[in-house]
C-alpha cells in the first residue's frame, strides 16, 4: 500500500470514529430530558375537606366567644388566678383565629365573624357529618350582671362548657378532616383545651359558695 493510499485510509477512520463518538454524545444529551419530572406536588395547604372548612368557620366563632367571655374576666373578675387564666385564652386563641381565617381564605371559603351585639354570625350550611354543633352562645348579659366572685364562678362554669365544645369539635376534626395543618391545630386544642377544663375544676372546687 502506497503512502497516500495508508493517509486517506487512516484518515477516514478517525473522520467515521469522531462521527461515531459524536453519535454517542448526543444520544447522551437528549436522554435525561425525557426523565425530568414535571408534576408538582400540591401544597398541603390545598388538601381539605367539608369537614376542615366546618372546623375552621365554627372554631373561629367559638374562639370569637372565648375571647369575649376573657375580655370580661380581665376587667371584672375577683381572682388573680381568674384573671391569668383570661389572659392565657385569649393570648393561645387570638393568633389561632387569624391562622384558620387565612385557611379559609386560601379555600376560597366564608371567613366567619361575630356580629354586633354579640350575636351569632350567620353561618354556612353545615351538611351531614361528623362535626358536631357549636351549642348555644354563651349569656354575656347575665355574666355583665356579676362581680367578684359570682363572676369568678360562673366565668369558670361557662368556661368549662366552652371548652368541652372546642374539644369535641377538635375530635372531630382530627377523625374525619383531610388538612394536615388543621388536624395538628385540633390536635393542639384538644390537649391544651383539655388541660384548662381540669384546671378550671380546681379552681372551682377551691372556691367558696359566692354570696347573693
Amino acid at each position: 500500500m502506497s503512502s497516500a493510499v495508508r493517509t486517506m485510509a487512516v484518515t477516514a477512520a478517525v473522520l467515521l470514529g469522531a462521527s461515531a463518538l459524536s453519535g454517542c454524545g448526543a444520544t447522551t444529551q437528549t436522554t435525561p430530558s425525557t426523565h425530568v419530572p414535571v408534576a408538582v406536588q400540591p401544597s398541603p395547604t390545598q388538601q381539605f375537606n367539608d369537614t376542615d372548612v366546618q372546623f375552621a368557620q365554627q372554631m373561629i366563632v367559638h374562639h370569637q366567644q372565648a375571647l369575649m367571655m376573657a375580655q370580661m374576666a380581665a376587667d371584672k373578675a375577683a381572682d388573680a388566678d381568674v384573671k391569668q387564666l383570661a389572659v392565657e385564652i385569649g393570648q393561645e386563641q387570638s393568633p389561632e383565629i387569624e391562622q384558620m381565617s387565612t385557611w379559609l381564605a386560601q379555600w376560597g371559603k366564608p371567613v366567619p365573624s361575630m356580629g354586633p351585639g354579640m350575636t351569632m354570625p350567620s353561618m354556612p350550611p353545615m351538611g351531614p357529618g361528623a362535626m358536631p354543633s357549636m351549642g348555644p352562645m354563651p349569656d354575656m348579659g347575665q355574666m355583665q350582671n356579676m362581680t367578684g366572685e359570682q363572676f369568678d364562678q360562673m366565668f369558670l362554669q361557662m368556661m368549662i362548657a366552652h371548652h368541652e365544645g372546642a374539644v369535641a369539635m377538635a375530635k372531630a376534626e382530627i377523625a374525619s378532616g383531610a388538612n394536615p395543618a388543621a388536624k395538628q391545630l385540633a390536635e393542639k386544642i384538644q390537649s391544651s383545651q383539655s388541660a384548662q377544663i381540669e384546671q378550671m375544676r380546681q379552681m372551682l372546687g377551691a372556691m367558696p359558695s359566692p354570696t347573693s
